[in-house]
């Protein structure tokens, strides 16, 4: 079961990663970039829930329990 959660939060961790950066890259997250210097809040928080969500994973597929 513990496997079977770790794959989803793996999974689920790099579609954020993958939509925090389609996010980042859209025109209006572009514009606002190249006037204030930062990305958006939602590609902030896209990249570190899928950052979080892949430890998880990661941390859930090689941890052994007894």
């Amino acid at each position: 079961m513990n496997k079977l959660i770790g794959l989803i939060c793996l999974t689920l961790g790099v579609v954020f990663l993958i939509w925090g950066h389609n996010v980042a890259q859209a025109v209006n997250s572009q514009v606002k970039n190249l006037f204030t210097g930062e990305p958006t809040d939602k590609a902030m928080y896209l990249y570190i829930g899928g950052a979080v969500l892949c430890a998880v994973g990661v941390f859930q597929l090689v941890w052994k329990r007894k």
